[in-house]
């Protein structure tokens, strides 16, 4: 099984989310984690599984103003860091550079601030769209992991990725690839 993980991340809450569910995933392939700022359309060959994640930014996905502010805002406040592969082209950019989907299994996720998605918006919902529309077969439904309003991420989100990431390859069927990863699995439910 070979799962790739695109992710766009600001102030590192999504590059974290995502690194879980590489995590998990490793236990079932392999897994290529890659920011959206350098993921190539070549980095869906071969994929069994596509996951996608990124920050939510005035209800929905960042575009290229947001995430201007974001780094404008990491130089206000000192506690918050920029994610090192923030820089560059998003996932709107990502999206649009790649073609058919070829039903490929796939999922979406955000992070976000916790509330009514109506409330606080969703990039996922505008992933799960676009994963639609390139032909990707989602296999479960958008997918929110909070932030605080300081920007952190909520303590326990990354867990609940982890437990997210193995219900998706439970939905595929997937067993663990090896004793060592089998066991650390069955400890986590």
């Amino acid at each position: 099984m070979r799962t790739v993980i695109v992710y766009e991340s600001m102030y590192g809450n999504t590059h974290s989310v995502a690194s879980k569910i590489a995590d998990v995933a490793g236990g079932f392939g392999e897994v290529a984690l890659v920011p959206a700022s350098k993921a190539a359309l070549e980095s869906l060959d071969g994929a069994d599984l596509v996951i996608i994640g990124g920050p939510t930014h005035i209800h929905g996905l960042s575009r290229p103003m947001t995430r201007q502010g974001a780094m404008s805002d990491v130089a206000k406040h000192p506690d918050l860091v920029f994610d090192p592969d923030g820089e560059g082209p998003g996932l709107r950019d990502w999206f649009e550079q790649i073609g058919n989907g070829n039903h490929i299994s796939a999922a979406a996720f955000d992070t976000r601030l916790h509330g009514p998605s109506a409330v606080t918006g969703s990039a996922a919902k505008g992933i799960s769209r676009r994963l639609h529309h390139h032909g990707f077969h989602e296999v479960a439904g958008p997918q929110s992991f909070f932030v605080d309003k300081e920007n952190h991420l909520v303590d326990g989100e990354a867990d609940r990725a982890g437990v997210w990431a193995r219900s998706l390859f439970d939905r595929l069927g997937c067993r663990p690839t090896n004793a060592e990863a089998s066991a650390a699995m069955e400890s986590q439910t």
